[in-house]
């Protein structure tokens, strides 16, 4: 098969070095300048994707497009390559907007009969000012847009009045005077975060769906900064429950949209029921390494059922799945705001067996000689995961692995998963929420 990977900053690094290794031909467009150097060496790089779009169009039902981002009108794009017989798996353009555009997309999920927080959009620091006084509470700030915000963008209120998110609102307009920007103000719900996941294939969500934990602050104990993700624990098990009473809702909206491609919704539970708070309308990264272990179907064919119809349920593996992020400077923050040099050896203590490089998930490193070294835009090295029944033995397997793992100031957390087995999953449960 061909596989054409289009994205910004390789994101999906680890996926296209899965199907190379299976025997397709792989070539990936990177469009951000700073990150061309990852997986230098290691996979085949092509400045202009379009130009090898007949190179896809020979291969018929073997030829695939894996689009990686929601920005620089990516979905209409897919779109339009849809429309012209090309295979494409990423998202469409309807999924741009249901993650880029965050009051929309509460509109959306609060029609389809989901409980919402109270949001309300702005695009003027003295509008959200007037509405916290006259609403003085804790509030979730998010921006809306692609990758000019990053997750340390957003902000999770503590002070009851609300006044440390207005703060942080005009501290960003002092940052960037001279653009627009355009933010929401979330009602803080409290529970368990909890995210829901599955494969559309353009007309109808392939089963089993899965069930994932995200852990987004960058210390452990849930302390700095936000970050995309710093590990995550996910499951296929007991998951249809969720599934049906959530994602599975969307399922008339995305056939009419032609979505083809991953799609998460990320919740928050807690005993007066599911409230759900953003979509992940492609990929997720981490989240597409932390699924691979439980996928017993590999990428290729799983792909192929997607662009083809032809499969309504893939093979998984029971168990659960935790990924560990390792990141090293700039992390959590680009180079491009925070000059840090690339090219830091990264090595491994011991043997790896074969079962142990399957649970390393490369990322932003390319190999300069004979030598794997750090690479690209963010910092986001690699994703180590482990694999067991249950979540504490998966933590085993990943946190043994991930000690072996050398680079000069790596950087992960230690405690993914860990409130999860001392608390979170036991309440999912007395909650109802699973099989």
């Amino acid at each position: 098969m061909r596989f054409l990977g289009v994205g910004d900053t390789c994101d999906l690094g680890s996926l296209y070095l899965r199907l190379a290794a299976e025997g397709h031909e792989v070539r990936v467009f990177i469009g951000e300048p700073l990150c061309r150097g990852t997986l230098a060496g290691m996979i085949d790089h092509t400045d202009d994707w379009r130009r090898d779009l007949p190179w896809i169009r020979e291969a018929g039902v073997d030829g695939i497009i894996l689009f990686e981002g929601v920005s620089d009108g990516a979905g209409a794009q897919q779109d339009a390559l849809r429309e012209d017989g090309f295979h494409v798996i990423g998202g469409s353009a309807f999924g741009d907007r249901l993650e880029n555009d965050r009051f929309y997309a509460q509109g959306v999920l609060r029609d389809l009969g989901l409980p919402i927080a109270r949001m309300e959009a702005f695009d003027r620091p003295e509008q959200s000012a007037a509405f916290i006084a006259e609403n003085p509470g804790r509030y979730v700030l998010k921006f809306n847009g692609g990758p000019e915000f990053g997750a340390a963008d957003n902000y999770v209120g503590r002070m009851r009045d609300g006044r440390d998110v207005q703060a942080m609102v005009e501290a960003k307009f002092r940052q960037l005077a001279e653009e627009r920007i355009s933010f929401v103000l979330m009602e803080h719900i409290s529970g368990i975060e909890m995210g829901v996941g599955a494969y559309f294939d353009g007309q109808r969500f392939l089963t089993p769906a899965c069930l994932d934990w995200e852990h987004k602050a960058f210390f452990p104990g849930d302390l700095g900064e936000l970050t995309g993700e710093m590990g995550t624990v996910a499951t296929y098990e007991r998951s249809s429950t969720f599934f049906a009473a959530t994602l599975a809702r969307m399922e008339p909206l995305l056939r009419t949209h032609r979505y083809c491609g991953y799609i998460n919704l990320n919740t928050i539970v807690n005993e007066r029921g599911i409230w759900p708070l953003e979509f992940t309308c492609r990929f997720g990264y981490p989240g597409f390494a932390v699924l691979e272990p439980l996928q017993a179907t590999p990428w290729s064919a799983l792909f192929k059922a997607m662009t083809t119809g032809s499969q309504v349920a893939f093979e998984t593996r029971p168990g659960f799945c935790v990924g560990v992020v390792m990141t090293t400077r700039p992390f959590p923050y680009v180079r491009s705001h925070v000059p840090e040099p690339v090219g830091l050896p990264i090595m491994f203590d011991g043997d790896m067996s074969r079962h142990d490089r399957s649970n390393l998930h490369f990322g932003e490193m390319a190999l300069s000689g004979d030598q794997l070294v750090t690479a690209g835009y963010h910092g986001w090295t690699m994703v180590v995961t482990g694999a067991g029944a249950t979540i504490v033995e998966a933590q085993a397997e990943v946190y043994e692995l991930a000690g072996r793992v050398l680079i000069p100031n790596l950087r992960y957390r230690n405690d993914i998963g860990a409130k999860l087995v001392a608390s979170d999953f036991a309440a999912v449960e007395t909650l109802g929420l699973l099989d």
